[in-house]
């Protein structure tokens, strides 16, 4: 049976040992409290954080939910943060689904775990009628919670992400880089065409945005509004927790990438290009460099942020495989709350597609 806090005096020390450790469903937490429990926990993310949350929290088609079970002794034992996201308000019963950035947190032990299982079980309890399904993005290893996670009905499917190990000089870096892509960024940058610099004031935020709406829309693929990078960066910046930059071809603004650094990892967030100055490399320049100022200021690991299923072509992965990266696989959790709605939205949507030539969004 589930743990429940009873406000109680207690005469023994095992009834006051029970008592602290007794578990309750919670969704708000001092933020004091939430962001060091982050902070401290090994698998803790960017994604995991109050900033982040916030940034949700101030963009437009996002909505954040906090989810903790807390200890009788005020102890976060596990943490759960989905974003609902709405494709289209006119088709919002047919497009909104949850996305857990950061998949799940909960304390590494038996305890973690059964606070765990709480949690997931009264959230899937008070959300059947709110969202199609619940995605939890794997950003670490979570082969001790994938039992847990799979009995209570999180469906488990393969998704690959390269890792890039930046504790090494940025020439042993570069060597590590395909030879095709490594000589093209020698040449690029014995050419000197190409120029590289951080977005630092909302003039250039809408620079890379631009840049960012005609890559997704090249690739018909809907982008998160224009909101939510703005609100990225009035909030984040001033923390050193994102970091955009621009590539330049002369004066021309050629390609961007996002990154949110945290507890010493670059979190890769999102990217774009001007294919109108593909035969400059300038995506290839952009990522040398990005990787090259991690390893000049003390980050471990460069994150791509995802690289398809493996069974899926998926012209990203190519890309990031050029960088010579660790391919794993963490996988995703999917929880589908309403099935018979789930089939008809993406049936509707695969004819809407065809109907708008692939340009309707996919859900």
């Amino acid at each position: 049976m589930d743990n429940v806090i009873v406000k109680r005096r207690y005469r023994d020390t095992r009834s006051i040992e029970q008592a602290q450790k007794a578990v309750a469903v919670v969704n708000e937490l001092d933020e004091h409290d939430w962001r060091q429990f982050v902070d401290q926990h090994p698998q803790g993310n960017i994604f995991h954080t109050p900033e982040m949350f916030q940034v949700f929290a101030q963009a437009k088609g996002f909505h954040p939910k906090l989810w903790a079970a807390v200890r009788g002794d005020g102890q976060i034992a596990a943490l759960f943060l989905p974003v609902q996201v709405t494709l289209n308000n006119l088709l919002r019963p047919l497009t909104t689904r949850s996305i857990s950035y950061g998949s799940t947190l909960c304390l590494p032990s038996n305890e973690g775990h059964q606070a765990l299982s709480l949690l997931l079980k009264t959230y899937i309890r008070e959300n059947r009628a709110t969202c199609l399904f619940t995605e939890l993005r794997n950003v670490s290893s979570l082969e001790n919670e994938q039992p847990l996670l799979q009995e209570l009905g999180f469906t488990y499917e393969e998704h690959l992400n390269y890792l890039i190990d930046l504790r090494r000089s940025p020439e042993d870096i570069l060597l590590s880089i395909g030879a095709r892509t490594r000589k093209n960024i020698r040449h690029g940058l014995n050419k000197g065409e190409v120029t590289i610099q951080e977005a630092t004031t909302a003039e250039q935020i809408g620079i890379c945005y631009s840049l960012l709406s005609q890559t997704y829309q090249v690739a018909r693929v809907p982008l998160a509004d224009r909101s939510l990078f703005e609100a990225a960066f009035n909030l984040l910046h001033s923390k050193m927790m994102i970091r955009f930059t621009l590539a330049y071809v002369g004066d021309a603004p050629a390609a961007v990438s996002v990154e949110l650094p945290y507890k010493g990892v670059l979190y890769g967030w999102y990217g774009g290009m001007d294919r109108a100055y593909s035969k400059h490399v300038p995506n290839e320049l952009l990522m040398w460099q990005i990787l090259k100022w991690g390893s000049e200021n003390g980050y471990h690991l460069y994150d791509f942020g995802g690289a398809g299923k493996p069974d899926e072509e998926y012209g990203v992965r190519d890309f990031k495989a050029k960088f010579g990266g660790k391919l794993v696989c963490y996988g995703r959790n999917t929880y589908v709350h309403l099935p018979e709605v789930l089939w008809l939205s993406r049936h509707g949507y695969e004819v809407m597609r065809q109907l708008f030539n692939g340009r309707f969004p996919r859900l």
